[in-house]
């Protein structure tokens, strides 16, 4: 497949947004990962990633996509492969989240806009605002 010249800069944008999502979901054990991948209880994986979310995104903003993969031999570690969704207002985002040892990494596979405009770069900068609109956002607590 050939790379668009802004699938980087994309990309960058839906790690960054989702660094916090990405933190919950390591704190599942690779274990449960890899049985509901095998066993095929996609729903079980649906419901970590709905609960990993709910703290920083509107309901319906990230979710599971098609399911997962999980990659485990004998000769090194664990590498968890989450076919997700984010869904801001007016965008999707599919991507695949990659949960390994040795970090995590995005790999966005197509961006659909509503309503695009000429230019990529504009698109992108779409991307990033609709990302930061669909955030939920801690209330400051009330100097008395």
């Amino acid at each position: 497949m050939n790379r668009q010249p802004h699938a980087k800069s994309r990309e960058i944008i839906v790690a960054s947004a989702i660094e916090q999502v990405v933190g919950e979901l390591r704190l599942i054990d690779v274990a449960d990962y890899i049985a509901f991948i095998r066993l095929e209880h996609f729903a079980c994986l649906s419901d970590l990633v709905d609960s990993a979310v709910e703290l920083f995104f509107m309901p319906g903003t990230l979710k599971l996509g098609h399911g997962g993969e999980a990659h485990v031999d004998w000769s090194g570690s664990p590498r968890i492969v989450l076919d997700l969704e984010l869904r801001p207002p007016g965008v999707t985002v599919y991507f695949q989240l990659t949960l390994s040892e040795a970090g995590n990494s995005v790999a966005v596979n197509y961006v659909s806009f509503e309503k695009p405009g000429e230019d990529p770069e504009h698109n992108t900068a779409l991307l990033e605002a609709v990302i930061e609109q669909a955030r939920i956002r801690k209330v400051e607590p009330m100097a008395f």
